[in-house]
């Protein structure tokens, strides 16, 4: 059995106390487990010392070893939204956070254990490669996404224009999974679209993630002005940043809460709206098992402050906030600081919001039949029924 090497291993432990100082992780050695964490961070440093010192091939990456170590801590928290990025990925969801990026135009997550697609975004290769939300991506270029991390699988199905990723899909009522293979694109993602059906506005909102998303919708609403009533469709939008979904909400509530957060020593506070009331005419909003995070909370605060009903299929059930940490070598971490509630106080995390109105779509053959006989409006049995609804508020 080969011996550790003592002086190499002290070394070791001095530059990490002093990294610990530097990054103010002081205060939590500082407590009454300081002695605890001491010895299990020497376990570590000991088992880095015999790898850099004994392992067998000696041209070691330390950079892999370190972003590799923080992502197996990361992965002890057995929350999939919890992530490390590595510089390039971290420039890339920047890039993402503007409205254009490359890849295939879907937001992923994890559900029921298992890699999925939450949504995909329309007018990209993925929605035209006909990916849908609930998707399990079983295998990413041959690559099993078993126990793999998200971050790792955004990275891999990312790439540079005009490259192919092929992924492995199981879906609901399939026995084995089926290839798709998908050429990458520049995604550039228009945060709203705004129509009109039958004399009614309608605005989709197609992501929260971009910095400009809710001052692309006020002009949408004040577009809108003219129009008895309005429908929101946040179907297929995987979410965003919370600060949109706050201030979207406070366009439709005039006082009261948009969403409650609840802190990691259980301390709940309240989000409440900035009173800038644009819209006060009847609203119904579209939702699907795509509609995901801050989609979600902009559809419990219009439910339950009583400014729209809800008309789809039940959400996706992400009820986690995240914070972005940036940190010295340009890499980042995507931390789950607290879990919200909706403002009657729903937790949904995995369960979703449930619609007042039910209305499940056909299968996807007998959807795709019924657009070719139809207009795209008029074989959406979901924007329909929406359409049915909003005109009995209007009237009513």
């Amino acid at each position: 059995m080969t011996m550790v090497k003592r002086p190499r291993f002290k070394l070791w432990l001095a530059v990490l106390m002093v990294a610990i100082t530097a990054f103010g992780i002081g205060k939590v050695v500082a407590q009454s487990d300081q002695g605890g964490l001491e010895r299990k961070l020497e376990t570590y440093l000991q088992v880095l010392d015999i790898v850099k010192n004994d392992y067998v091939n000696k041209s070691l990456d330390d950079q892999k070893l370190v972003y590799g170590s923080i992502r197996g801590m990361l992965a002890a928290l057995d929350d999939p939204y919890t992530r490390f990025m590595e510089p390039s990925s971290y420039k890339e969801m920047k890039m993402r956070m503007s409205g254009s990026y490359s890849g295939i135009g879907i937001y992923i997550g994890i559900k029921n254990n298992t890699l999925a697609v939450i949504s995909p975004i329309i007018d990209t290769p993925g929605k035209k490669a006909g990916l849908r939300s609930g998707d399990y991506i079983m295998k990413i270029d041959g690559k099993e996404t078993k126990d793999m991390a998200l971050e790792e699988a955004v990275s891999l199905i990312r790439g540079p224009q005009g490259t192919k990723v092929k992924l492995a899909i199981l879906r609901a009522g399939w026995k084995e999974p089926r290839d798709f293979e998908i050429t990458r694109a520049k995604i550039e993602i228009k945060s709203v679209v705004r129509k009109e059906y039958e004399g009614l506005s309608y605005i989709k909102l197609n992501t929260f993630e971009n910095l400009n998303a809710s001052t692309e919708f006020e002009k949408a609403l004040r577009a809108s002005k003219n129009t008895p009533g309005l429908i929101i469709d946040v179907r297929d939008n995987g979410g965003g940043l919370l600060q949109n979904a706050v201030d979207i909400g406070s366009m439709f509530i005039p006082r009261g809460t948009i969403v409650k957060t609840v802190d990691r020593e259980g301390r709940e506070e309240a989000l409440a709206s900035t009173g800038r009331v644009l819209w006060t005419k009847p609203v119904v909003m579209l939702i699907n098992e795509g509609s995901a995070s801050a989609s979600e909370i902009l559809a419990g605060a219009l439910r339950d402050n009583k400014a729209a009903t809800l008309v789809g299929t039940h959400s996706f059930g992400k009820a986690s906030v995240q914070n972005v940490r940036q940190l010295n070598d340009g890499s980042a971490m995507l931390l789950t600081i607290a879990k919200y509630l909706t403002p009657n106080g729903d937790y949904i995390m995995k369960k979703g919001i449930s619609p007042e109105v039910e209305v499940q779509l056909p299968t996807r053959e007998a959807e795709a039949a019924l657009e070719q006989a139809l207009p795209e409006e008029a074989s959406d049995a979901q924007l329909q029924k929406a359409i049915q609804i909003l005109k009995e508020k209007i009237q009513g």
